[in-house]
């Protein structure tokens, strides 16, 4: 998928990815309704559970719930892998256009596996915006789940995706490692900076998106988890920083566009992933115009106070913001015109060679 960290993010959840709107990818749990045990509207701390009162979801029992969800994610990334080593192999990737040492696939089938691991993440981090624009918003008259079944999933989704983007992250690491000739405490010491701390990576491309992608790793971890103390927080607090999920989200998609050699020149694949945000742009539209709580709903006129005509005025531009991104994005998937580079540079080698 990308080349360095993804991350992904993905991270990640949208307020049910990774803004008044959603949960991206790396944030667990719902905003559409208080669930049983969460705290209440009001922001303070509730009270103990009380006998028979039905058990809050803790880290442990999503963890366990998560493997079946787990596994999936990881016999997908085991595809994706397979189908980039054929296409490095057989050069018909525009990774080799890019990078053209990369030819050797047995030799960096790390870092091939490494962008498998990247895009699996992506594709976490989509299916659990998806999911929590679905739970926080209007939601369709038929699913295959229950609403509370549907909850868990954007949690072990969420969960999973994190994990996704970290394995990405440590694989591209350990691909640094493997092709560092120096001492191998001092190579780990480079590796571990090129590849998790921001500005660590100062070559071509990578300058920007690397740290994109470290910030997307590094949020989604804090913002993802925060969902288990909600109950120490307060639910107003925890609701306001599972709204910025969606920077999680946003942010692994520039990663990829930026940095995925896969995604590198124009085509089909690049305007894919385009392609791909019309669904969660289209569901954030209509989450934030049918809320599915009735406090964060828009009336007709704003409010008497000062505070109420802000809100008014800060949630209509939410939702123009949300309209022009959406007919970006049609104009973008419609003319093919993505920001891709149309023609592989002269010299790619040194803006991308990890030696």
């Amino acid at each position: 998928m990308t080349n360095p960290p993804p991350t992904p993010d993905p991270a990640a959840a949208a307020e049910t990815p990774g803004s008044t709107a959603p949960a991206t990818g790396a944030g667990p749990g719902t905003v559409a309704a208080p669930t049983e045990g969460t705290a209440p509207d009001d922001g303070q701390v509730p009270a103990p559970r009380r006998p028979g009162e039905p058990r809050r979801p803790t880290l442990r029992s999503d963890l366990r719930a998560s493997w079946p969800d787990g596994l999936v994610a990881l016999l997908i990334t085991a595809a994706i892998f397979v189908l980039l080593y054929i296409r490095i192999r057989n050069k018909t990737s525009s990774t080799v256009t890019v990078m053209p040492y990369m030819a050797d696939a047995g030799g960096f089938w790390m870092y091939f596996l490494s962008q498998a691991f990247g895009w699996s993440a992506l594709l976490w981090a989509w299916g659990t915006v998806i999911l929590g624009l679905m739970l926080s918003g209007p939601r369709p008259g038929r699913l295959p789940l229950s609403g509370p079944r549907l909850e868990r999933l954007h949690r072990t989704t969420s969960l999973n995706t994190i994990a996704l983007i970290a394995a990405h992250a440590l694989l591209f690491g350990a691909e640094l490692v493997r092709h560092d000739t120096a001492s191998w405490n001092s190579a780990v010491a480079t590796a571990f900076v090129e590849a998790l701390v921001p500005g660590g990576y100062d070559s071509g491309t990578g300058k920007i998106a690397i740290p994109i992608g470290q910030a997307a790793l590094y949020l989604a971890i804090p913002l993802g988890l925060v969902f288990y103390v909600r109950h120490r927080i307060g639910q107003k607090t925890w609701r306001v920083l599972h709204r910025c999920v969606i920077v999680v989200y946003v942010l692994s998609v520039w990663h990829t566009l930026l940095y995925g050699t896969n995604v590198w020149y124009d085509g089909w694949f690049r305007t894919s992933v385009w392609l791909l945000q019309l669904p969660i742009a289209a569901l954030l539209l209509l989450r934030l115009m049918r809320p599915a709580r009735r406090s964060e709903r828009l009336r007709g006129r704003p409010g008497a106070t000062a505070g109420a005509r802000a809100g008014w005025v800060l949630r209509v531009g939410g939702r123009l913001t949300v309209v022009a991104v959406l007919a970006a994005l049609v104009a973008v998937v419609a003319s093919g015109s993505d920001g891709g580079r149309s023609t592989p540079p002269k010299d790619t080698t040194s803006t991308h060679d990890h030696d």
